[in-house]
């Protein structure tokens, strides 16, 4: 069940419990505890189908919890993985931009609405691309906007899927350096990523594999044992990158060696299913 209390305490803005999902057989996630306060940026690192989406995705409450709980006391906003599905959007870059502050067809964009949207824009740098077609931008150009319209809401949670995946360096300088300004603010920014180097920038670092093999400081979460158990013989390259595909579906089986045994330290109390490998 998820619950939303009146506040949450210690700056806390969203909080986990005993938290799992399952489709059917498989488990996307473990039952997992997690508090993400105000102030901190958090990377998840995992393996494709380690639940990095899937627990994102109860942050933000697109999803329900198949058990335990999910509490929350601030403003989300989500961006997603696989933006190319919204390429065919007959919306110009506005309109998607605009998305950001929509509350009601009754309530038109108020003077704040417009400037929160000017500020998104132009610190993304898609302020140049706003009478474009949305669907007619590249992929990096996409995701900025959308990283844009995500920002414009101003949330107080900022969650993020592979959100520098695939983009130039520019691109991906731009939207660590807007993960880290939301912090800042006194928000909070949770984020999945691959690369080592931007999960070393974060406060806290989980680590994934069906459920939190770790959580902790980069320094002590990002080390070769914890990072040979959670990715297997898909590793390593380098200190910055962790090969793995990219082709990401959180409903499919759990891919990583071994995962029940790492999942017996995490068996909840009612059997609703056993991971499918």
């Amino acid at each position: 069940m998820t619950a939303t209390s009146d506040r949450l305490r210690d700056g806390t803005l969203a909080r986990l419990e005993n938290a799992c999902v399952h489709y059917a057989d498989v488990v996307a996630l473990a039952p997992t505890d997690l508090e993400v306060a105000s102030g901190e940026t958090i990377a998840l690192v995992g393996s494709n189908g380690s639940g990095k989406s899937t627990l994102l995705h109860l942050l933000a409450g697109v999803i329900e919890p198949t058990d335990g709980n999910v509490e929350r006391h601030c403003s989300v906003a989500l961006v997603a993985q696989h933006q190319h599905h919204h390429s065919w959007m007959p919306l110009s870059v506005e309109e998607v931009l605009r998305m950001g502050r929509y509350r009601s067809l009754l309530k038109p964009l108020s003077n704040v609405d417009r400037e929160a949207i000017d500020r998104a824009a132009e610190r993304l740098g898609v302020a140049d691309l706003r009478r474009r077609a949305f669907g007619d931008l590249s992929g990096g150009q996409r995701q900025r906007v959308l990283v844009a319209k995500a920002v414009a809401a101003e949330p107080e949670l900022l969650l993020l899927d592979e959100p520098i995946t695939g983009l130039d360096l520019p691109s991906q300088a731009t939207i660590l350096e807007v993960i880290s300004e939301q912090a800042q603010r006194g928000g909070a920014a949770v984020f999945s990523t691959h690369h080592l180097g931007e999960a070393r920038r974060a406060d806290r670092v989980l680590l994934l594999a069906g459920c939190v093999l770790a959580d902790g400081q980069p320094d002590d979460v990002l080390v070769p044992d914890l990072l040979a158990e959670a990715f297997g013989g898909r590793m390593i390259s380098g200190t910055t990158m962790v090969i793995d595909e990219h082709h990401h579906d959180e409903h499919a089986p759990l891919g990583v060696a071994d995962l029940a045994t790492h999942l017996d330290a995490h068996r909840h109390e009612h059997d609703h299913g056993t991971i499918d490998r």
